[in-house]
């Protein structure tokens, strides 16, 4: 070759060619050491790849602080940012001028992974931690938990109502010893197949909450009947006549003869025959207690009571039996559902309790034969026996007194020194207005007679009955169960709480 234009100069225009490559030039650069095959090239080159690139010249960025996070941290110059994993649970951490290289998709696999991979959580170490100084995914802080709920703050205007402490837990039995019976039924009483219905329950139990007054009653079976196989002889009556404020609310109890052939059955045919005439008559009733017509009241519930007995020895005559053979005690009570009426009507016939809590004391307001007592409120209760100034009214008019019809007439006592006929128990009656807070309790003589013996049944009671809520069916239950020694008949009781 030549410049255009130059003139040849006599040499061959390949010349060079052989001057660089030609036979004359190997003295000059020698033989090649290496081998040159295919798969010497191949793995040349694919060193070459592989090698990595020297580091920057520049000292190193200082660590950063223990509790500062990637994202915190600016790159090092020429460092890419950090790449999410698939799944979005944490980076991979890049080298200073990149992640490394790849090799030849023709190549073998790495024996081991280049470098480090830090995962999500710190998987094979203490706690799940991650190594100081490793960047990646482990130092990804863990998205925030939510606070612990702190306790909700009183309105400091709103008032303080603290729940009143538990009430005393009831007694098996009060006095220095138990009694001798067991506590618990041993025997049932005998039943005639053909008369099933005579059967008498060991416990029966009731409630009830109308107006202002909350009502509970129960009838439990003596130790002595317990242990002999007999039927309580008590009998035990709730019930409502009527609706809304009109309703009248009758509690009755009786109490059958203790040697007496069906005592058990004469006092539920009590129960029921006073029962069904306050149930005819409730409405008439109910205007005489908000009128407070103690005359009316005194003599219509008179009435009543005689005709129902009457009933009762009327069939004791018809199975050719004694006229008492029948004879029963009686004691009611009647609760009116009007809230704005808290007069309280007890009547009755024989022997029993009808007693009050008041401010933690007990009260005993039982009337006698033919006397009302206790103070006069709203017309209600005896007269006073004196004038307001302290002087008793002691004038003697010389009147004679009528005769009693309790009393036997003098002329039976000449005949004979006996009644013609036994003895009616006298008419029981009483009227009185409840206060927010007391405990009316009516109750039968197997009852009554350990509560006014026993003073510290009377305590306990107190204790258990003076709360601001009345006891359940269960505790009520419970508090009429205490026994003391010496009583064993059936127990029976009717107590209302004043709201």
């Amino acid at each position: 070759m030549s410049q255009q234009g130059g003139r040849p100069t006599g040499r061959h225009e390949d010349d060079w060619w052989e001057e660089l490559y030609g036979d004359a030039a190997d003295d000059d650069t020698g033989p090649a050491t290496a081998p040159d095959s295919l798969d010497d090239r191949f793995a040349s080159a694919s060193g070459t790849l592989h090698e990595a690139p020297p580091p920057p010249a520049s000292p190193p960025p200082a660590p950063p602080p223990a509790d500062a996070s990637p994202a915190d941290v600016p790159p090092a110059p020429g460092a890419q940012a950090p790449r999410p994993f698939p799944d979005g649970t944490g980076a991979y951490p890049p080298g200073p001028s990149g992640p490394p290289p790849r090799g030849a998709p023709w190549g073998p696999p790495p024996a081991a992974p280049e470098g480090p991979v830090a995962f999500a959580t710190g998987t094979g170490l203490p706690g799940g931690a991650a190594p100081a100084g490793a960047w990646g995914a482990a130092d990804v802080p863990p998205p925030p938990q939510d606070p612990p709920s702190a306790a909700p703050v009183a309105d400091p205007r709103a008032p303080r109502l603290e729940p009143p402490p538990d009430p005393l837990p009831s007694r098996a039995h009060v006095g220095s010893r138990p009694p001798t019976y067991d506590a618990e039924p041993t025997a049932l009483p005998a039943a005639d197949p053909e008369g099933l219905d005579d059967l008498v329950p060991d416990t029966v139990l009731d409630g009830a909450r109308y107006g202002t007054c909350t009502l509970r009653a129960a009838s439990v079976r003596g130790d002595s009947a317990r242990y002999r196989g007999e039927p309580r002889r008590d009998a035990l009556l709730t019930a409502r006549f009527g609706t809304g404020e009109q309703a009248l609310v009758l509690v009755a109890v009786a109490t059958g003869g203790r040697a007496a052939p069906g005592a058990h059955r004469a006092a539920a045919e009590a129960c029921r025959w006073i029962g069904r005439a306050v149930g005819l008559s409730h409405a008439r009733l109910v205007e005489d207690i908000r009128a407070a017509r103690r005359g009316d009241l005194k003599s219509g519930l008179h009435r009543l009571t005689d005709r129902s007995l009457g009933r009762l020895r009327a069939d004791a005559a018809g199975q050719g039996l004694e006229p008492d053979a029948h004879a029963v005690t009686l004691r009611c009570l009647l609760l009116p559902a009007d809230p704005a009426c808290r007069t309280r009507v007890f009547f009755g016939v024989g022997p029993g309790g009808l007693l009050r809590l008041r401010d933690g004391a007990w009260q005993d307001i039982e009337p006698r034969a033919s006397e009302a007592r206790g103070e006069p409120v709203v017309g209600f209760g005896s007269p006073p026996p004196g004038t307001p100034g302290g002087d008793r009214l002691t004038m003697d008019l010389g009147l004679p007194a009528p005769p009693s019809p309790y009393e036997p007439s003098p002329e039976s006592l000449e005949r004979g020194g006996a009644p013609a006929e036994p003895l009616r128990e006298p008419f029981l009656f009483r009227t009185s207005i409840a206060r927010p807070g007391d405990v009316l309790l009516m109750c039968a003589a197997g009852f009554a007679d350990p509560l006014r013996g026993e003073r510290e049944l009377r305590a306990h009671l107190a204790d258990r009955w003076s709360r601001p809520e009345p006891p359940g069916l269960a505790a009520f239950l419970a508090d009429t169960q205490v026994r003391v020694k010496g009583y064993a008949d059936d127990r029976t009781a009717a107590a209302v709480w004043e709201a």
